[in-house]
């Protein structure tokens, strides 16, 4: 798997992105509160040291229900603290009362008309230590924070999604090719989810590496080097984004909305860069909309025929930094920020520090 491109431009910053539930919090931001009656219970969780699914696994074995009837709006980080919502039957109300696991603790309770289903959240607000900060690079993290608040961030798929040595996308494609046998649908899921998001981040480097080249040259350069007409390369170069916008990509509505095609390159780089909307990347997989025009071109070099449903995702987002600050006693470097759903820490990480996460430095779960 090819290194992932970055947004900014700073050297790599020396720093220890810590595990542990003291130095990563991770808490879900609900789509909607529980209206307080109906036969489903949303139940409100604080979990560290054990996944998600271990979670539901302790509950379903100590109140008696079954998985089928748990709910989750999505999957949290093993090694963090984390708060976040599930919901079961109404009828284990009485039950969860007398829960008791040294890895979970419920917070609260209340009815709500329907099952909790994956994607019933806004994002998730994260808290993040950083350690072994030297004085001149809290310095750059402070400059590096202060660009992401401002201008946003490319949405790579965390390095979490492709396991432990990083290569699920590979078995993946031998499973596809029928070299290999894999057993249960939710390992066939999860390792094609792989192939989808190595397929993207690989497209997002070569759009990150693009807008780079129309950053630093001149029209006539641009022109030559993508095999455009010079007035596309100056209206390219003078888009206020540095993600540029080609004609033919699928743009959406921020945070959320429908897709459409950018056909006024200018006046859909100002939306971007207003945050009214934002380009995005195909998953491969049938039922997707492809882009169109010079824009397909280069999404077409990394489509897979993946017997999946397909999708479009952000190719930018924009976090909300609530707080950040330097500890120059304890060499501690603190970021509280939120970002919308399916967006990873990790890779707001990895854009600070202008270096790639593995899972030597932090076992998370996907």
């Amino acid at each position: 798997m090819e290194k992932r491109g970055f947004f900014l431009t700073h050297s790599p910053i020396r720093a220890r992105f810590a595990r542990g539930s003291k130095d990563f919090v991770v808490e879900e931001v609900p789509l909607y509160e529980p209206c307080g009656s109906g036969n489903h219970l949303f139940v409100r969780i604080r979990k560290k040291g054990i996944s998600t699914w271990e979670a539901i696994s302790a509950l379903c074995e100590r109140v008696g229900v079954k998985a089928r009837e748990v709910g989750y709006a999505g999957l949290k980080d093993k090694q963090a603290m984390s708060v976040q919502t599930i919901s079961l039957p109404a009828k284990f109300e009485d039950r969860i009362k007398g829960f008791d696991h040294p890895g979970v603790k419920i917070l609260d309770t209340a009815r709500h008309v329907n099952k909790l289903k994956i994607g019933h959240l806004k994002g998730n607000r994260f808290f993040v230590r950083l350690k072994k900060v030297g004085g001149v690079d809290a310095i750059k993290l402070n400059a590096a924070v202060e660009q992401l608040r401002l201008r946003g961030m490319p949405n790579f798929f965390g390095f979490q999604r492709f396991g432990r040595d990083g290569g699920n996308y590979k078995t993946a494609r031998a499973f596809l090719d029928g070299a290999v046998k894999v057993r249960g649908k939710r390992m066939q899921t999860f390792l094609i989810n792989a192939l989808q998001s190595e397929r993207f981040n690989a497209w997002l480097t070569r759009r990150l590496a693009i807008a780079r080249l129309i950053d630093e040259f001149e029209p006539k350069e641009i022109a030559g080097e993508l095999g455009i007409d010079s007035k596309i390369a100056y209206e390219l170069k003078v888009q206020p984004h540095f993600f540029r916008i080609f004609s033919g990509d699928l743009m959406c509505h921020y945070p959320h909305g429908r897709l459409y095609y950018a056909e006024d390159t200018a006046l859909e780089s100002a939306r971007f860069e207003r945050r009214e909307t934002a380009p995005t990347g195909l998953l491969s997989g049938y039922r997707a909309m492809s882009a169109a025009g010079y824009a397909l071109g280069i999404e077409s070099e990394f489509f897979e025929d993946i017997p999946a449903s397909g999708d479009r995702r952000y190719a930018w987002v924009f976090p909300d930094v609530y707080s950040s600050g330097y500890k120059e006693s304890e060499a501690h470097y603190e970021i509280s920020f939120f970002l919308p759903k399916g967006s990873y820490a990790t890779s707001f990480i990895e854009e600070l520090i202008h270096d790639e996460l593995t899972d030597t430095e932090s076992e998370l779960e996907e």
